[in-house]
């Protein structure tokens, strides 16, 4: 008796995991192949491209309006033309390297997806020091100097 019931309990909860996995979302859906990409570090003027893959995993064909970086220098590229469901399209990302420093910017994606009409992704790393630039003056920091002293004695 003890096997017929546990044997029930687990087709059961095999049947509700496979459930789960296999819904199918009606109407255009999105999903992105990262959440977020790591440059790392890059060289001054280095390679600042990247690319997410965005996937209509639903059932009507999905159209990105629009894709908008943070900044004047995060400028995404994504095509318009409607991802049929199951199909792919790459959203390409151009980071100016010309800015040295961290890197920590994001870009939203708009379109008619039922489950993520707005889809924000990012991306981050740290663009090296320019190799051309002058060096600071003043102290080793770049701090200015300051005077030593106080008000004169009279």
């Amino acid at each position: 008796m003890k096997k017929l019931f546990f044997s029930i309990v687990a087709v059961l909860a095999l049947t509700v995991a496979s459930n789960a996995q296999t819904q199918v979302v009606t109407g255009p859906a999105i999903a992105v192949d990262k959440e977020v990409h790591d440059y790392g570090t890059v060289a001054y003027g280095g390679n600042g491209a990247c690319e997410f893959k965005v996937t209509n995993v639903g059932t009507e064909p999905l159209i990105l309006s629009k894709c908008k970086g943070s900044c004047g220098c995060t400028v995404p590229t994504c095509d318009t033309t409607p991802i049929l469901p199951g199909g792919s399209s790459s959203i390409q990302v151009k980071y100016d390297t010309k800015r040295a420093g961290a890197i920590n910017k994001s870009v939203t994606i708009n379109s008619n997806a039922v489950n993520e009409p707005v889809k924000v992704v990012r991306i981050k790393g740290t663009v090296e020091a320019d190799p051309n630039a002058p060096a600071p003056t003043g102290t080793p920091g770049g701090a200015p100097v300051k005077e030593q002293g106080g008000a004169p004695n009279n």
